[in-house]
């Protein structure tokens, strides 16, 4: 696809097959996150994967719980309540890989360069027709020491982007975009 194709048909997919994604696609989307541009070149992204759906979904099982028991503690907590307690609701979507893009450093710009590496990863994800969601109420769960020392993540970093992929079932239709507020100066 041309650029603006690509721009113009991501969405976030929530309903995904059974078909697995394989290393080597996965080192591809991570290929493209790095390109994006960072801060003084620091460049402090990681990337954490997973594809092994049965402990996507159990992990998503966890946090959701965990999220529930906390929701007055935590912004995503409060915005999340009402799909939480949704018993058919599971936060990965039941996805085959489940993706974290992480921040190595606590630098300033750290956090909106880890976004930028997770905005490309997205937009070379939809280029070859695998669905992704940014899952952003999984954020305090996977960053809890607990979590992080479960996953095998280095204690120091900090999740800033849950993304799950997958082959979707169907592509969503756009919700369609708001006019630019432009303001010049």
């Amino acid at each position: 696809m041309e650029l603006m194709e690509v721009l113009e048909k991501r969405r976030a997919v929530r309903h995904y097959t059974a078909r697995s994604l394989d290393r080597c696609t996965i080192e591809r989307l991570i290929g493209a996150a790095i390109l994006a541009p960072s801060a003084v070149n620091l460049q402090p992204w990681a990337f954490a994967a997973l594809v092994d759906t049965a402990r996507i979904d159990s992990y998503a099982e966890r946090a959701g719980k965990w999220l529930l028991d906390h929701a007055d503690d935590v912004e995503e907590g409060k915005i999340g309540r009402e799909l939480l307690a949704n018993p058919g609701f599971t936060m990965f979507y039941h996805a085959p890989a489940l993706l974290l893009v992480l921040a190595q450093s606590s630098a300033p710009q750290a956090i909106e360069d880890c976004c930028l590496a997770a905005e490309n990863l997205l937009l070379a994800a939809r280029n070859e027709d695998i669905g992704s969601c940014w899952i952003g109420l999984a954020r305090p769960w996977l960053n809890l020491p607990s979590t992080k020392k479960e996953l095998s993540l280095p204690a120091d970093c900090h999740v800033v982007a849950p993304l799950v992929l997958g082959y979707p079932r169907e592509w969503p239709e756009s919700h369609g975009r708001k006019r630019a507020e432009i303001h010049w100066m």
